[in-house]
């Protein structure tokens, strides 16, 4: 085994790899030859598989496919019942919901009120909009085997978007003797109620992760829509294979050896669209927001001086010029909860959008005391997604005057290194860059980059501003679109003014499949693999 996954690596990082032929025929295992299988290769290689322990896409992913959700959305941005139906009392503060009938963890025990409350409190020591659910609760409690009951100190109206939101960090359920695991410390198996079981035994991270159809999932009658619906399997196994170099992707997708890439290389899909075997479809109709995260804790990006001068260097239109080259899949765009949106502001945004900071950024950098302490930048080499923004960004701050120290990597390395709070020299860091899906960044709350809860609770970076809280926890009271228009306003000016995260444009990343797959889903944490068929 050891010294076939050292091969598969060794294939999979060539561009002049053995035919894809033989590459798919090591990656499937005789006796499952007669089962319906679907061999996709994802954004990224899987290792954190704690869906609570990461913002990772990939986790939320492999989330989608073990566990499931008490709410969901739909295609309408409405939240609809999953796991549970729901009642609100007249005064608003009391949120009542009821597991629905045949729900089953994959070890073959029922699902209780129990193991949701928990799963609800795990999540809301994390995430960020589960955070600020939490400041507002009185009390949650299992008020019997299948009653999970909400009561609140005051109304707070997002109560069901919380609990329903469709992407990182999913308020996933699972049992309560994993639920109870630390939130910073990842939970030791994999056992959901979700339409897919993790198959741990065949898990080599590097190569590939499997699932198994879960035949005691009982799917909800409604169509799906989103992530909300009835999650039908129609498939045997579904196998995440790791391919890093995207031209072995595209050359085993084009000779029928694997059957869906999530985010082809821009580059390729021209080569790809010619292609008459082939669907290319975007997926996420919301795209994404790419950006960049500076670390509070440490020099240089403790100093709010050096903070700007790094803001102001940076510009969006470099950066997505090198991630997607296409305007066709990209907008430039200065709004922090994201352009085309209720709470779409230019304030604070015009060196981003206009490139037009260089200068200043000079000067406020000699003016910051900056020392010339390099900053320790990851640079994930093996997601398409994420490949650019480093190398620009540090072009971009080299010529500001900023020592910089590019190290190479890989995604997952950068979402477990991100987690550290030590000092760079120690294995920490000072900057990175990732994506948010647009359904992550609509509002103050939802978006976890605008938080300022500092080390104790706050997203990777750990900025502390008080004010920023204070704005988002009016934002969280208020009813009024209006309201919430000009306390959105007013929270990207400080998120700019502190440089409390550097949103870097928004774009769109099409998927590709062949065309004997049927039945693949659009939504706001894609791609999914329920409703999928394959043709034998």
């Amino acid at each position: 085994m050891i010294e076939t996954s050292h091969w598969l690596r060794s294939v999979a990082a060539s561009k002049f790899a053995l035919p894809a032929l033989a590459l798919a025929a090591s990656l499937t295992l005789p006796a499952f030859a007669d089962a319906k299988t679907i061999q996709a290769v994802m954004h990224s290689d899987l290792r954190v598989t704690d869906p609570g322990l990461t913002t990772a896409y990939i986790t939320r992913d492999h989330g989608y496919m073990v566990y499931d959700t008490l709410l969901a959305m739909d295609s309408n941005f409405k939240v609809q019942p999953q796991m549970a139906e729901w009642k609100v009392s007249d005064d608003k503060l009391t949120y009542t919901f009821t597991l629905r009938d045949g729900l089953k963890w994959h070890d073959g025990k029922p699902v209780t009120a129990e193991d949701c409350v928990a799963s609800l409190k795990r999540w809301g020591q994390k995430d960020g909009m589960g955070q600020k659910l939490m400041d507002f609760t009185a009390s949650l409690e299992a008020t019997d085997a299948k009653t999970i009951t909400l009561k609140l100190k005051e109304p707070y109206g997002l109560v069901l978007e919380s609990i329903g939101k469709p992407s990182s960090l999913v308020p996933f359920m699972m049992p309560k003797r994993l639920a109870e695991t630390s939130p910073d410390k990842a939970i030791p198996e994999q056992i959901g109620s979700g339409p897919f079981k993790f198959v741990a035994a065949e898990f080599q991270p590097g190569v590939k992760a499997v699932y198994v159809k879960n035949t005691d999932y009982v799917p909800r009658k409604e169509a799906p829509s989103w992530t909300s619906g009835g999650k039908v399997v129609k498939v045997d196994r579904v196998e995440w294979i790791t391919m890093p170099d995207a031209q072995t992707a595209v050359n085993a997708l084009q000779s029928g050896d694997i059957d869906f890439i999530e985010a082809p290389s821009f580059d390729m899909l021209p080569v790809l669209k010619a292609d008459k075997e082939l669907t290319i479809q975007t997926l996420s109709p919301l795209g994404f927001q790419t950006l960049g995260r500076m670390n509070f804790l440490y020099p240089p990006f403790d100093n709010l001086k050096v903070r700007r001068a790094a803001f102001l260097a940076l510009s969006q239109k470099p950066v997505l010029d090198a991630l997607v080259g296409n305007p066709d899949y990209y907008i430039v765009c200065g709004a922090v909860f994201g352009c085309g949106t209720p709470l779409a502001s230019d304030v604070g945004s015009e060196s981003l959008v206009k490139g037009n900071g260089m200068a200043e950024a000079k000067k406020l950098l000699a003016e910051s005391g900056y020392d010339g302490t390099p900053i320790a930048l990851m640079a994930p080499g093996d997601v398409v997604s994420l490949k650019a923004q480093p190398i620009v960004a540090a072009q971009l701050l080299r010529e500001a005057g900023f020592k910089v120290d590019v190290q190479a990597t890989d995604w997952q390395t950068v979402v477990t290194r991100r987690a550290s709070q030590k000092p760079p020299a120690e294995g920490g860091w000072n900057m990175f860059f990732t994506n948010w899906a647009g359904p992550d960044i609509l509002n103050p709350i939802a978006n976890v980059s605008t938080g300022g809860r500092g080390k104790n609770g706050g997203w990777f970076g750990w900025p502390e501003d008080a004010k920023i809280e204070e704005l988002r926890d009016k934002f969280a009271r208020s009813t009024s679109p209006e309201e919430q228009k000009k306390l959105a306003a007013e929270i990207q000016k400080e998120v700019y003014d502190k440089v409390i995260y550097i949103p870097l444009g928004q774009y769109k990343s099409p998927s590709v499949w062949r065309k004997d797959l049927t039945g693949v889903l659009t939504g706001p944490a894609t791609p999914v693999f329920w409703n999928i068929d394959k043709k034998e």
